[in-house]
């Protein structure tokens, strides 16, 4: 019998040289070809700078206020992961990761499991990011990545605390970095810089954890451009701390391969389809921000807050004007018939009104923050439980709440301020009490910040609540030391 089987290599190439026979009218198609990336100071290109700047970071000349903010930041962290870690949305990831049984390298934090390095670090990333209880820096949590990256590998490697706190400031200093070239992405773009920052952070701190030569790191740096992802459309959603899981996770991936030889683009940063390009369609994208690493630290130059409620950033100035017309109505709450919130645009994008049917939910509901501030005060981690959503006091005041958005209060690119207004039912002061509160600290000018150059410091002014300020301040120290009892009862 004959044998019509045929290669797939022949019919394809067939198929080719079918259609150009035919010439069907099919536009002709040009083959891509590597771009040329735009040079910067020196020739080199924008990998090779970072990776330099990574492999040459002395801790020794590092002032020591930006040693102090990175010990902050890290215990910071470990608290919120350790917290975190109880969460349902962490308990998910824990069990995916048991069920792969993967090499048990290293611990995940808040578990009796042990996996490997990439595991331990996505399970950790979850946890760190699960109460949205974890600091602000620039834009959003852009480096929540960075300690659920680096505890493994420190296990890993027996790397010292020195290694620990370099690397976590080598990943801060990247990451922010990143965060200004392309600093609408998040506000404009929709992109989440947990998930799209973070991952390049978090492989700078890993290819240092590791050692890498500046040309591995280079590479690995390059592969991460690859790995980063995350929109602000999952917000309000178990997905959101995923983000940081699967930052962590990749960070660490990618410091790996690059140590082994997997290479990447030169150019994965700056090529026309790169990652700036990509990220920042149609917008302002300058690498302006990197000409001055290891010159100036976003550490202690740029935004910088420990967060006061374990829920969404830009929710925040209106619990604290709620608190304040809480302050001013005292008993005459019941005599209120309606509140209104007037929002800035970026938090009216990231937020919204519907009472919450998740634990997520509730964390980015206006109806809901604004309504349990006003009854029960501040929203700590109690008011974001089952039982909690269940008040029937919260949900009826929460259906008289309203919210829009106030041209007048900017766009919240940066600083987000807030109004909550109550209106009475009856008697004198119809038109209610109003409290309003701006991000606490000193502010951005929104000009510099839009133009993703480093935002100019403003004194705040005493209508931005001194008080407010130094009571969260407290509660930072609060946690931290918490945080350092539970890491000493685990030791």
């Amino acid at each position: 019998m004959a044998d019509y089987s045929l290669d797939r290599r022949h019919l394809l190439g067939a198929g080719a040289l079918t259609l150009g026979a035919l010439n069907v009218g099919l536009p002709d198609l040009a083959l891509a070809q590597p771009a040329a990336a735009a040079v910067e100071p020196g020739g080199k290109k924008l990998a090779q700078r970072i990776a330099e700047f990574i492999a040459g970071f002395d801790l020794k000349v590092v002032p020591p206020e930006v040693i102090d903010r990175a010990r902050t930041a890290f215990i910071d962290t470990i608290g919120v992961m350790l917290a975190g870690s109880h969460e349902e949305v962490a308990h998910i990831a824990v069990e995916m990761v048991r069920a792969e049984a993967s090499a048990p390298q290293a611990t995940v934090v808040g578990s009796s499991l042990r996996a490997s390095a990439q595991f331990a670090a996505l399970v950790n990333g979850v946890a760190a990011h699960a109460m949205d209880y974890d600091f602000t820096y620039i834009s959003g949590q852009a480096i929540a990545a960075l300690v659920p990256a680096i505890l493994p590998l420190a296990e890993v490697t027996a790397a010292s605390a020195d290694d620990m706190v370099a690397a976590y400031i080598i990943g801060a200093e990247v990451g922010g970095r990143v965060t200004r070239a392309n600093f609408k992405a998040s506000s404009i773009g929709g992109w989440h810089t947990t998930g799209m920052v973070g991952v390049i952070a978090a492989t700078a701190a890993a290819a240092r954890i590791l050692k890498l030569p500046v040309a591995a790191t280079s590479n690995a740096l390059g592969i991460s451009t690859s790995l980063a992802s995350g929109i602000s459309g999952n917000f309000a959603t178990m997905t959101k701390p995923l983000h940081a899981g699967n930052a962590a996770r990749n960070g660490v991936m990618a410091a790996l391969l690059g140590g082994k030889g997997f290479t990447a683009s030169p150019i994965a940063f700056e090529a026309p389809a790169g990652y700036f390009n990509t990220f920042g369609r149609g917008l302002d994208v300058s690498f302006d921000p990197f000409d001055d690493l290891s010159r100036r630290y976003d550490l202690i130059e740029a935004r910088f807050d420990l967060k006061g409620f374990p829920c969404g950033g830009l929710t925040h100035t209106a619990i604290e004007a709620a608190l304040d017309l809480r302050g001013k109505l005292g008993a005459r709450l019941s005599d209120i018939k309606g509140i209104h919130c007037f929002v800035t645009r970026n938090a009216g994008q990231r937020s919204f009104m519907k009472y919450p049917a998740t634990v997520e939910n509730a964390k980015f509901s206006v109806s809901y923050l604004v309504s349990y501030a006003l009854i029960h005060g501040a929203p700590k981690i109690a008011a974001f439980t089952v039982k909690a959503l269940e008040d029937d006091q919260v949900k009826a005041l929460a259906r008289t709440v309203t919210a829009s958005v106030d041209p007048e209060l900017g766009p919240g690119t940066d600083s987000s301020p807030a109004r909550v207004r109550g209106h009475a039912r009856r008697g004198p002061g119809a038109r209610g009490a109003q409290g309003l509160r701006d991000r606490l600290g000193p502010q951005p000018d929104d000009g510099g910040a839009d133009r993703g150059q480093v935002p100019r410091l403003r004194d705040p002014g005493p209508e931005h609540g001194r008080g407010a300020q130094d009571s969260r301040d407290a509660q930072g120290a609060a946690r931290a030391a918490l945080a350092r009892r539970a890491l000493a009862a685990a030791a």
